[in-house]
């Protein structure tokens, strides 16, 4: 297994690890190959921070080994249980209650900052800038939920009254610049205790948990697939940086 610095190395050369990326792994099915594109794309823009992957105990040791020699990190992380009352069936997808693992990186303090980058996201420019954004804050882009069932844009789904005031704007939890602090783990996971689970499950939960602190930036950061027929006036293309494939 490669150490920390021969990973560094691979993913751009920077041993400064008081930042990285960082995407989740769970089970022996097919998104590893969405990580090994992810780790491939960061290198070939040339990223300066190590890929972190968080992987869940069914992940297989040669799903292991194939993002070692990717120069992939690995952490191991356990399950985290949905909220209490939940079933598959109340959100829109069953698998989005296995999402709500994304909580344990908040437990990574051994850096700073982190961009957190689902596994089916391609990266096609640099984006190592966004570390640099102002500290203290929640930075993601905009939801659009159209092609979700039928769903409406975020800028018109309701929210749901169970979690109080709705945030000042909806962001996708595929894609998220974000500080690891144990005191907000802590938070995160005691105030799940008690909080309903909704459709959307730990995306609904993160807008509602950091509603006072999350900022928005551009699409081009998150660009859901969606967007391009959706709306494409809204898309430019010469611009995007991050596309997501969900």
């Amino acid at each position: 297994m490669k150490n920390a610095a021969e990973a560094a190395r691979t993913l751009g050369g920077n041993n400064d690890f008081s930042c990285a990326y960082v995407t989740f792994l769970a089970d022996d099915g097919d998104y590893v190959k969405g990580v090994i594109c992810l780790a491939k794309g960061l290198r070939k823009v040339k990223a300066a921070y190590p890929l972190v992957v968080a992987v869940l105990p069914d992940v297989p040791e040669d799903h292991r080994n194939l993002l070692v020699n990717q120069g992939c990190l690995l952490c191991d992380i356990e399950p985290v249980c949905p909220p209490v009352g939940n079933t598959d069936s109340q959100y829109i997808r069953a698998y989005f209650a296995l999402n709500y693992c994304k909580l344990r990186l908040w437990e990574f303090v051994e850096y700073n900052k982190m961009i957190y980058l689902d596994a089916d996201i391609q990266v096609f420019d640099n984006i190592d800038h966004l570390f640099d954004l102002p500290s203290g804050c929640l930075y993601a882009v905009m939801d659009c939920l159209c092609e979700m069932q039928g769903e409406p844009c975020a800028d018109k789904v309701q929210w749901p009254a169970e979690l109080g005031n709705e945030p000042p704007f909806y962001f996708n939890g595929g894609m998220f610049v974000f500080e690891p602090n144990l005191d907000t783990y802590n938070n995160l996971l005691s105030t799940l205790e008690i909080t309903p689970p909704t459709r959307f499950a730990e995306q609904d939960y993160l807008n509602f948990f950091f509603r006072d602190i999350s900022r928005p930036i551009p699409p081009i950061y998150n660009l859901l697939v969606a967007m391009l027929w959706r709306h494409p006036e809204c898309v430019e293309l010469d611009k995007v940086k991050v596309v997501h494939h969900c």
